[in-house]
């Protein structure tokens, strides 16, 4: 059976990526203070979780697959993007995106 995975191989899998993640959020308790102190080491760290959230919202907002498509999600987003640079609050933006892309859904 192709594409099938054995369900000990899942297990394996499964522990294998919680030990690594454990050791991992490990590791980062024993760095020295005086290194996470550092300036520039701060200003990458307030950028990391923005780019990554910007990837996601692309990846999730026009992709399908391996395609690029332009659909009732880049509406939202659109919407979404002007709310914020207007300074709505939260609820006003996630709620005009959801009705956007469900009504370009719709009339599509």
């Amino acid at each position: 059976m192709e594409g099938q995975v054995s369900s000990l191989a899942m297990w394996i899998v499964l522990g294998s990526t919680g030990v690594l993640c454990f050791s991992i959020k490990l590791l980062g308790h024993l760095v020295p203070e005086p290194w996470l102190a550092n300036a520039r080491l701060q200003r990458i760290n307030a950028l990391i979780p923005i780019s990554l959230l910007s990837a996601l919202v692309v990846a999730q907002g026009v992709v399908v697959k391996t395609h690029v498509v332009i659909d009732h999600r880049l509406a939202g987003l659109g919407v979404a993007l002007a709310a914020l640079f207007a300074k709505a609050p939260f609820p006003v933006v996630v709620v005009g995106a959801a009705v956007t892309s469900a009504l370009v859904y719709h009339l599509h």
